[in-house]
């Protein structure tokens, strides 16, 4: 990502200019853009302003404007990630909502499934619902499992509910009847007449959201939606302004959580989409780039100021699923799988009551930020550490943002060592060893859970504090490789601009698979496809595009269902032996068996539509063997002792060049921490390439 991105030719000619991917953080937002007559790419980091929302991001455009010649006039396409939805419901500052639901299921958000989120924790408790119980009201009406209606909805008793909602402060509400996936009738009307009843609330059925079958999973995702939205829709609102007066002509696209983009009218609407954006983006940046760079197996490692994001990518391609947790709750929507723990590079270090050392999840964040960033914080986080240690601290941060204050680090960190009685370098280490073991279990999580083996990937650390971190980790994981890209700290923004227009549709079908159903899951997909193609030319996209059909099925008698990836073709040839056999085979490798006599059952239809993006691509160049010559040496506290280890700049290192670790890389937006046994390398695309000894 240095220097220049190659571009097609029609992309030159047809949208030339200005292409920018924004990505908000904890601590920094992320600027990636390309000039595509030129195929020059610029990257900045800003601070984020919290008290203000959207300010950074105007910052950041005039930044670009003085420092590479950018002109807001001449912007194409622009693309934003954004953290105001997560963190609306992990700070629990969402609307007041209240939630009409059928009469004797009014504790459908408080039963959920009846789990605990840690059944072998004697403290574990479950959350607090995002509707309290006294802003649930059951409405008389029912609907049958088949779409045919039982009980029409009381309209008296909605009328009733509507007063008392408002009479105790509801902002909207959400509407989830049983067996509205089959037949979303009652809902509608009841929307209706709420609106009719009270035009100053925003109201939300289950079935426009998401209309899956399972009434907590459906009810949960429509109350998310409707808890960020008066948030998310104003921000996006200001953002539009903030961009229409700095003369952005790009209508503005919104990254979402499945790693597509939508644009910024459809996210006032289903805020629920780009809950996990940020997240997402940069693990769509991180497929790009081991595309890119040949690399099939990727571990990507993620983390910034609050916290750290793992993901696999297989055959270079994103995994993904649905049961992500938004805080303290369950998305039920498709999203790029994430895992994450609050361990980030503003994470503090603290003694608990039993004089144990912890670190996070509690973060300083980027106001008032890590004790050595100078802006107000005293109290000892992971970057701190870092410069305790000697590996950071050596340039300026965040492209000349920030200087490293060594002497507020070791204050910091100093009084928390004297109240362990340990010297301030072991207290140090020992933070970076309990925020790496903290990363490793998650890790080691996320590997069982896909059945993987992690020697056989690739470490891709990105984001501020990645490189800080990553190849510490990947020693202890046993993997043999790490990749940093070019500019670690920008991949996220980066991944807005090379994603995908992406949505998603499903369709509850609930059948038998047989012959005699086929008609029927061929007209459901037929549906969903003209809704695909029908949102792709809503989004301004004309151009061909991309359908692909998945099924949700299982064994008659089991609970759940696995997602089996099915050629739309087996639909139009009715080859219903084919459709089984992909079922056999998705469940051999994902439970070890399955039943070749089974009965199957077909319970939801999935489509994606996808309309390309950008078509980019990575310059090379030809690589030199030659060894890197170092800008100086400098003292490191590597966990035993103090060692004089080289200093690189990132910038003078080119194709070819090699060095061994323990080492270390600065550039404009992250810092590269090298141990000991690792042998570096730059490839043709100016990755960074560690190898392990054996």
């Amino acid at each position: 990502m240095d220097g220049a991105i190659a571009c097609t030719a029609d992309e030159v000619q047809n949208e030339a200019d200005w292409k920018i991917g924004v990505d908000i953080g904890g601590t920094f937002i992320d600027f990636c853009a390309l000039e595509a007559r030129s195929g020059r790419v610029a990257s900045l980091k800003v601070l984020t302003t919290p008290e203000d929302p959207g300010a950074e991001l105007i910052t950041g455009l005039t930044l670009l404007g003085e420092r590479e010649g950018f002109d807001p006039t001449r912007m194409t396409r622009f693309v934003h990630g954004t953290t105001v939805g997560i963190n609306t419901i992990i700070q629990r500052k969402g609307a007041a909502l209240a939630l009409f639901t059928n009469a004797g299921f009014e504790d459908v958000i408080e039963l959920a499934r009846l789990r605990m989120p840690d059944m072998y924790s004697l403290f574990c408790s479950r959350p607090e619902p995002l509707i309290s119980r006294d802003m649930v009201f059951g409405i008389p009406a029912r609907m049958r499992a088949d779409g045919s209606e039982s009980q029409a909805p009381d309209m008296a008793a909605v009328k009733t509910a509507v007063a008392v909602a408002k009479a105790n402060g509801a902002q909207g509400i959400i509407v989830s009847f049983l067996h509205a996936w089959r037949n979303a009738a009652q809902e509608a009307s009841v929307k209706a007449a709420i609106a009719r009843l009270a035009p100053e609330l925003f109201v939300f059925s289950s079935a426009e959201v998401w209309p899956v079958i399972r009434e907590y999973e459906r009810s949960s995702t429509a109350i998310l939606n409707g808890y960020v939205h008066p948030r998310v829709s104003g921000y996006l609102t200001a953002l539009e302004e903030r961009l229409k007066d700095h003369g952005v002509p790009a209508r503005p696209m919104l990254t979402k959580s499945n790693g597509g983009l939508m644009n910024a009218a459809e996210g006032k609407r289903a805020c629920v989409n780009m809950l996990l954006s940020g997240t997402a983006s940069g693990v769509i940046g991180a497929s790009w780039l081991a595309r890119q760079a040949g690399e099939d197996k990727i571990l990507t490692l993620d983390i910034g100021g609050t916290s750290a994001d793992f993901a696999l990518i297989i055959d270079g391609e994103p995994q993904f699923g649905t049961g992500e947790l938004i805080g303290e709750f369950p998305l039920h929507i498709p999203s790029v799988s994430v895992s994450s723990i609050g361990i980030g590079g503003g994470s503090i270090a603290s003694v608990d009551a039993q004089g144990v050392l912890r670190v996070g999840p509690e973060s300083a964040g980027s106001t008032p930020g890590p004790a050595c960033y100078g802006r107000g914080g005293e109290r000892p986080t992971v970057t701190d550490a870092m410069v305790v240690c000697g590996w950071l601290g050596h340039s300026e941060m965040a492209y000349g943002q920030l200087r490293i204050d060594t002497g507020l680090a070791h204050r910091a960190v100093g009084e928390l060592a004297a109240g362990l009685g340990r010297p301030i370098e072991q207290t140090a280490q020992a933070i970076l060893d309990i925020a790496v073991s903290e990363m490793f279990v998650e890790v080691e999580k996320l590997a069982s859970r896909a059945g993987v083996d992690l020697r056989d990937f690739t470490l891709m650390p990105f984001g501020g504090g990645g490189p800080m971190l990553g190849a510490f980790l990947a020693r202890e994981l046993g993997m043999k490789r790490v990749m940093a890209p070019r500019r670690p700290g920008v991949v996220s923004a980066l991944g807005g601009l090379v994603a995908d227009l992406r949505g998603d549709f499903i369709r509850t079908v609930f059948t038998p698979l047989s012959g005699a159903m086929l008609p029927a899951i061929r007209e459901a997909f037929e549906a969903l496809a003209h809704e695909g193609r029908g949102w792709l030319a809503a989004q301004g996209h004309d151009s061909a595009a991309e359908l692909t059909l998945s099924c949700d099925m299982r064994y008659f008698g089991q609970s759940y269902e696995i997602e089996v990836v099915l050629s739309p073709q087996w639909l139009t040839d009715g080859d219903v032996a084919a459709i089984e056999q992909a079922f056999h085979l998705t469940h051999q490798r994902l439970y070890d068996f399955h039943d070749p006599d089974g009965e199957i059952e077909l319970v939801d239809i999935r489509l994606s539509a996808i309309g390309a993006g950008p078509k980019l691509s990575l310059p090379e160049t030809e690589e030199v063997d030659v060894a890197a010559t170092p800008a100086r040496r400098l003292p490191v506290y590597t966990g035993a002792s103090v060692e004089t280890v080289d200093l690189h700049d990132r910038q003078a290192l080119v194709s070819g060049s090699t060095f061994d670790g323990p080492a270390v890389v600065v550039q404009e937006d992250t810092t590269f921490a090298i141990p000991a046994g690792a042998h570096a390398r730059v490839d043709r695309y100016l990755n960074l390439l560690l190898t392990f000894a054996e």
